[in-house]
């Protein structure tokens, strides 16, 4: 008999009450994902998988004293490097917030460092009682007009499939490459129509994102609108709804959401800063906020659970059901999402707030992979080098819109002197530079940002979307020098300058983008980080750093700035500085 046999075998027994259950929980409101009734009814677990709901006696039995009990919460599409965290530690933060399975997307670290970095995304994930599926990255690079240190094409691709926690092809965000049947894109989209394929449609109107799901392409995260969402929803795409750190979404698409489409409805988080994890939650907190709006909390509920296990085809997930995997949480109630304990397999990881010790056994042995990963390669940069030349006043410049990760494109006057662009404070021109930190090949990209808000100083990050490099705003180039030449130093993460002096810093040694440390120490350095920002009189409405991380994102609307120069996404090509 094979393992497979035995488990079906117990777990039969156990649904016939032949033998007992390894545990029962009683006393529960059982929230009904795919009738959106409350039910009644012991809940027995066999072998990690409910087993039935009814009348049940087990080895262990647990008395919910009236608690709901919800699946476990799924996050659609979430970069685990934007948290900062190795997946062992990302892990331990989302768990305490009634996560149990994310869909990550490790464009970032593959950006910087090919396949080993999705080598190591997998391998770190592998032993948690968080499960991590993987989408593999469709854009790398992203597009020509930036520097990044890997190309993923179509073949290297192909064997990772085999693996059992990758579930298909992530967000194709180069659209002109699908609509113009670019042959390597091509590659990539049937090589992954056997599995699932993520979109990454910003600013595509209805007619051109026909294109989408002719492709094969199911989901998109990348609607900021009512009338882009229900696009999405005409034609037959999911709709994920995101609310992280940047892009806030949920308030402008969940008046879309009816009885009728909810399930074709999703939560996501996207890219979510560790403060904002520890502070507010992950998929937890956009329940809560989408039942402060209105939204039917069993409705929330299910476009946090099953909906998202049904897009991805993960059988046997997301419900509270006969045949499907015990992760679940007791709630305390359904309004506030009060987590009281959040179990994966029928075992108890967190109770009250809590990671229980045997969630994280010691680490196994292994090969130490964030050593394979590639240093920060970045050719001298003297002062002279951060100067932007300008023979008019009149320039294109970015204007940050806050809480967004788009932005707009103006056309202002600004100042010189001798012959240079001057930052001013007084009209929130600021110096934007990106600095290539891959080949060595000293390219830099300057341009103008409006609506950072920094009084002085400088702030520089190896984390910019998604190619990587150094980006640096600031005041003056004295501190912008500064800040790259530590970043540099301690081999990439983010750094706060003032008077030409590191005020606070986070290094992220692993590829420049996350740090292998507790979670804990990450966040008191972070909140160091805050306190720096505070001093150089950055806004507290929206986050500098993240926001900064998305100025060199060229498949965003609407201006954006890469090593190579700053970037039209209307026209999709480099432009001039001066307007």
């Amino acid at each position: 008999m094979t393992d497979i046999e035995t488990a079906l075998r117990r777990r039969i027994m156990v649904a016939g009450k032949q033998i007992p259950a390894d545990l029962v929980v009683k006393g529960a409101k059982i929230v009904n994902v795919f009738t959106g009734a409350l039910m009644d009814g012991d809940v027995a677990i066999a072998d990690g998988v409910i087993a039935g709901i009814g009348s049940y006696e087990g080895i262990e039995t647990i008395d919910a004293e009236s608690r709901y009990i919800v699946p476990g919460f799924m996050d659609g599409h979430v970069h685990i490097e934007s948290s900062m965290l190795a997946p062992r530690e990302f892990a331990k933060v989302l768990l305490r917030h009634g996560v149990t399975t994310v869909v990550t997307d490790p464009h970032e670290i593959v950006n910087v460092a090919g396949t080993d970095g999705l080598d190591y995304m997998l391998s770190s994930a592998e032993g948690l009682p968080l499960d991590i599926f993987v989408m593999l990255p469709s854009c790398v690079p992203v597009t020509p007009f930036e520097s990044n240190g890997a190309v993923l094409e179509a073949e290297r691709m192909a064997p990772y499939y085999a693996h059992p926690q990758v579930l298909g092809l992530a967000e194709v965000m180069n659209y002109p490459a699908v609509a113009s049947a670019e042959a390597s894109m091509l590659g990539k989209l049937a090589g992954a129509q056997a599995k699932r394929i993520d979109g990454h449609a910003a600013g595509i109107d209805r007619e051109r994102l026909n294109v989408y799901p002719a492709a094969g392409i199911v989901t998109d995260h990348e609607s900021v609108s009512a009338d882009e969402a229900r696009n999405r929803l005409d034609l037959g795409m999911y709709l994920m709804i995101r609310e992280g750190t940047v892009a806030k979404n949920l308030e402008a698409l969940l008046p879309v959401v009816t009885e009728r489409n909810a399930r074709r409805c999703l939560f996501v988080t996207d890219d979510k800063l560790l403060g904002d994890l520890i502070d507010e939650g992950s998929i937890d907190h956009v329940v809560r906020l989408a039942i402060r709006q209105g939204l039917d909390p069993i409705t929330a509920i299910q476009m946090a659970t099953i909906n998202t296990a049904e897009c991805f085809e993960l059988r046997g997930r997301g419900a509270i059901a006969p045949g499907y995997r015990a992760d679940f949480l007791l709630l305390d109630d359904l309004e506030r999402v009060g987590i009281h304990a959040v179990y994966v397999q029928g075992e108890c990881v967190v109770r009250q707030g809590m990671i229980q010790e045997k969630a994280f056994p010691e680490e196994p042995a292994r090969k130490h992979l964030a050593d394979t990963l590639p240093m920060l390669n970045v050719k001298p940069v003297q002062p002279g080098d951060l100067a932007l030349p300008l023979t008019s006043d009149s320039c294109n410049v970015i204007e940050i819109i806050p809480n967004q990760i788009v932005t707009r494109h103006l056309k202002e006057s600004v100042g010189r002197h001798n012959g240079v662009f001057r930052p001013s404070i007084a009209k929130d021109q600021l110096k934007l530079a990106v600095v290539e930190r891959h080949r060595g090949t000293g390219n830099i990209g300057l341009g103008i940002v409006k609506g950072l808000g920094l009084r002085k100083g400088a702030i520089a990050s190896t984390v910019s979307h998604d190619s990587h490099n150094i980006v640096i705003a600031g005041t003056s180039d004295e501190d912008m020098l500064a800040a790259l030449e530590h970043l540099v130093e301690i081999q990439g993460g983010l750094v706060v300058v003032k008077g030409g002096k590191v005020a606070a810093s986070l290094p992220l040694p692993v590829a420049g983008l996350m740090s292998e440390r507790e979670y804990g120490e990450v966040y008191a350095n972070c909140r160091r980080l805050n306190e720096a920002l505070a001093e150089i009189g950055a806004p507290k409405d929206f986050d500098p750093f993240l926001t900064l991380s998305f100025l060199t994102l060229p498949v965003i609307p609407a201006l954006k700035l890469t090593d190579l120069g700053l970037f039209d996404f209307e026209a999709f090509r480099l432009v001039p500085v001066e307007a």
